[in-house]
């Protein structure tokens, strides 16, 4: 798989803090090993990011999950799972993180 480019400000701090960097990645490999494959992983990531209610993650795991070929209903199912647990207000805003970098990718067609 490609990674998508990383934004600019990510790029910049890790330049600035290159020991982070290479903690940041250690920690990557670390979560890698195990049972899940790549796309089940993926999923639990942007789940992961939308309960933590974190926007840049979600974005982020929006784009990879993209470039893997995930699609947009099931990125929809993953933030219709959160709502029991965040209810309603946070899984609108966790939806619309989402949309932002779906919208991206249809050429800013964005839902809402």
């Amino acid at each position: 798989m490609t990674l998508p480019r990383p934004p600019k400000t990510y790029s910049r701090f890790v330049a600035r803090f290159p020991q982070l960097s290479q903690a940041w990645d250690l920690i990557h490999q670390a979560g890698a090993q195990g049972p899940l494959d790549e796309r089940t992983a993926r999923l639990v990531k942007l789940a992961v990011a939308i309960g933590a209610l974190r926007e840049g993650a979600v974005h982020s795991s929006v784009r990879k999950a993209v470039a893997m070929g995930i699609t947009a209903d099931e990125i929809d199912q993953v933030v219709a799972l959160a709502a029991s647990t965040l209810g309603m207000p946070s899984t609108v805003a966790a939806w619309t993180w989402c949309q932002d970098v779906l919208a991206e990718k249809d050429g800013g067609n964005k839902a809402g």
